[in-house]
């Protein structure tokens, strides 16, 4: 409450009756010590009652229209004394103060706040939120036409005033039950998510009028003038309001923004309520929502849906990612398959099922593309097939289709794959990138998934991870220059698909920078370029082209080789096959005078071995490598042997070879290569020669007889005399 400097010195402690405050205020000049006469004290009681009821029966009056009566005569006081003497708290200022309100903090338009500052000059004084006020100044701030004033007082009265009060009855807007008040010149009511101001003056108030300005952010919201001969009497007004995202809204308000599609409705109680698009669309500015820049990400084993939720690949299989009723009997299937290790998995090909096709485009590392089996070959040129716009470029290739007034393309670049939606509102999406409700078992496309491809394992921890520093890395998601897409795209889902990955699986081949790439390239496909992201990460150019035309085999990956090259790397689970062993693929197989002996090229290449420089004994011998599954092969046989060295005893022969690599040396090549030797020999036991007589009824007759590994052609003749010189005829 203000204090008016035209008021005289006086001690009245009968007008606070209500608070139990005792407000002194001394005439500046002069200080009277002498004692008083009862008339003179009764006199300059009598002259100063208008003047203190300026400051204290607006006190009085506020609280007796809370407790359900406009009255404020004195034979009421002592009873509303009883029902409103709560908790009390005063805080005296003399000027421009910041005031804690933490006990009763105020709702304003939608926003809480626990303090308040106060100032006050010969003509307003001013309650704002923000700091003090200044005009000009963005601030939340209620500017009240004042009398001159020497101090002021806050009085904070804890109480509850229940809905049906005679302030409720007052405005009927006011729904929710009062908590307390804060007091000063004016009154401040905590409604919960409302507010009201009192008004009260007193004789000492000349003006005609009094104004109050209700500010947000500097800006006027309303503005209200009262007649004095109201304000004498008491007023209240309810200064509700809603604010969202920025902007005011007065109660029982809605305000429909066509640029944003989005209609914000302000209630009577100031609780605004908010509706727009759909989290799949966006609005085109002349308030109709649209499918637009919708982009579901798929990286390792996350998917990031449309609407940015998050859904982790389980294991091996293959799932629907997207299908949409405009588009029957299509749908994007992801085939997932280990690395390096078996318990993460990563994305190995996108499907494009045609079901009303009776075909199926399958996206595949390298940039390759197969229509069921067989290969496309494809350019910067759209392909069209079955209705699909089939491109290839640096990045990766594309299908594109257009349908039911809206588009849909697919980008897999052999770790990443996009799928973007464009069109008007209304079309359905399912599968991982859609907001499906089915489970992930349900997802799971059977034709599309091999025998145990569900089975889970849990290997041991890799020691040379360092999570935080990995924590560390893809929260770069959230720093400039990827900041420019935060407000389309929440990096958040990026940022935990990276963590869990990266805190769990070796950060090679490029994987690092892959959910950098996969988050830029999202926002590209909303039309926000990130600017230089590349080069502030250290990413360079080299992912750009990543394993660009490079076949691997389904038990290879592309990646990153031992010696720091780029290539086919086996995947986890073949290779747990032969390395507890050692060996470097099958068994040796003996067959019809043959031997041969089949290693995995992309084993040999994990040790260093390059298989192209490998040959038998016989240098012309080399291994041969199956362009479809990277098994390197060497053999020979009886006719050609390949160096191979002959043993023979009475019973077995012996066929024994070797595997070496060039010797370098001799090509004046220096290499870091170690060398090779691996023998593999075949062991054939000797048929035994016998000697019987027989008596034949036929002619002479050939035939193939097997014993046991041997194989061999046996002849036989029949001769009329015993010293066989003369066969028989046929």
């Amino acid at each position: 409450m203000l204090h008016d400097r035209s008021q005289f010195g006086h001690k009245d402690q009968k007008e606070n009756v209500l608070t139990g405050l005792r407000i002194k205020q001394v005439d500046r000049d002069s200080v009277r010590q002498r004692p008083e006469s009862s008339t003179q004290t009764d006199d300059r009681a009598n002259r100063s009652r208008s003047a203190a009821s300026m400051f204290n029966i607006l006190h009085l009056a506020a609280l007796s229209v809370l407790a359900g009566t406009a009255t404020t005569q004195t034979q009421n006081q002592t009873q509303t004394q009883n029902q409103t003497q709560t908790q009390t708290q005063t805080q005296i200022f003399t000027g421009s103060a910041e005031l804690n309100i933490t006990s009763c903090p105020i709702t304003y338009f939608g926003q809480k706040y626990d303090k308040i500052y106060v100032g006050f000059n010969d003509s307003i004084f001013t309650v704002c939120s923000n700091g003090q006020y200044e005009s000009g100044i963005k601030n939340d701030c209620i500017l009240i036409s004042a009398g001159a004033a020497d101090r002021g007082t806050l009085d904070i009265n804890h109480q509850d005033i229940t809905t049906g009060s005679g302030l409720h009855k007052m405005l009927q807007n006011l729904k929710h039950a009062g908590k307390c008040f804060n007091v000063q010149t004016t009154q401040l009511g905590n409604f919960e998510p409302q507010a009201v101001l009192g008004i009260k003056t007193f004789p000492g108030y000349t003006a005609s009028h009094l104004e109050a300005d209700v500010q947000v952010n500097g800006l006027t919201v309303f503005k209200q003038r009262f007649p004095t001969n109201q304000t004498r009497s008491g007023l209240f007004t309810d200064i509700s309001g809603c604010r969202h995202s920025g902007v005011v809204y007065k109660t029982n308000t809605t305000v429909r923004d066509p640029s944003s599609c989005s209609t914000v409705s302000c209630d009577p109680s100031g609780v605004a309520a908010v509706s727009g698009c759909d989290p799949m669309e966006t609005c085109n500015g002349n308030g109709s929502c649209i499918i637009s820049n919708n982009v579901c990400t798929v990286i390792g084993s996350t998917v990031v849906g449309f609407a940015g939720q998050v859904q982790a690949v389980p294991d091996r299989c293959g799932y629907t990612l997207f299908k949409s009723t405009s588009i029957p009997g299509f749908q994007v299937v992801g085939v997932f398959q280990e690395r390096r290790r078996k318990d993460v998995s990563f994305l190995k090909r996108v499907i494009l099922q045609l079901d009303t096709a009776g075909a199926q485009i399958s996206l595949e590392q390298g940039s390759r593309a197969l229509l069921d089996t067989r290969e496309l070959r494809l350019n910067t040129t759209a392909m069209v097939v079955h209705g699909w716009e089939l491109t290839k470029d640096q990045t990766g290739v594309t299908a594109k289709m257009s349908a039911s007034n809206f588009t849909v393309s697919v980008h897999f670049d052999g770790s990443i794959t996009h799928i973007h939606l464009t069109g008007p509102n209304g079309q359905d999406a399912h599968g991982f990138c859609g907001n499906s409700s089915r489970t992930v078992r349900e997802e799971k496309v059977s034709t599309h998934s091999v025998s145990g491809c569900d089975k889970q394992y849990n290997e041991a921890a890799d020691p040379t991870i360092n999570c935080k520093a990995s924590t560390d890395w893809c929260n770069l998601l959230k720093q400039a220059p990827f900041t420019a897409c935060s407000m389309q795209h929440d990096p958040e889902p990026f940022i935990a698909a990276c963590t869990q990955t990266l805190c769990k699986y070796p950060e090679g081949d490029g994987l690092k920078c892959q959910f950098l790439e996969a988050y830029a390239r999202t926002c590209s496909l909303s039309n926000i370029t990130v600017e230089e992201w590349k080069s502030e990460t250290r990413c360079s150019a080299f992912y750009q082209g990543f394993c660009q035309d490079t076949f691997c085999s389904d038990h290879e990956f592309c990646g990153q080789k031992n010696n720091g090259g780029t290539g086919c790397v086996c995947r986890a689970m073949f290779a747990s096959k032969y390395n507890s062993t050692g060996s470097f693929g099958e068994p040796m197989v003996f067959e019809q005078n043959a031997a041969k002996l089949t290693m995995a090229k992309c084993l040999l290449e994990n040790k260093g071995i390059d298989f192209s420089v490998l040959h038998l004994n016989d240098e012309a011998c080399k291994g041969e490598m199956d362009n479809e599954t990277h098994m390197v092969t060497f053999g020979f046989d009886r006719t050609k042997t390949c160096g191979a060295v002959i043993l023979a005893n009475n019973s077995q022969i012996l066929y024994k070879n070797t595997i070496v690599n060039r010797n370098s040396s001799m090509y004046g090549i220096i290499n870091r290569q170690d060398s090779v030797h691996l023998d593999f020999s075949c062991l054939y036991d000797q048929p035994d020669i016998r000697t019987f007589t027989f008596t034949l009824k036929d002619s002479s007759v050939t035939q193939q007889i097997t014993s046991g590994r041997w194989i061999y052609n046996l002849t036989m003749k029949a001769y009329k005399d015993p010293s066989s010189k003369e066969a028989l005829q046929q």
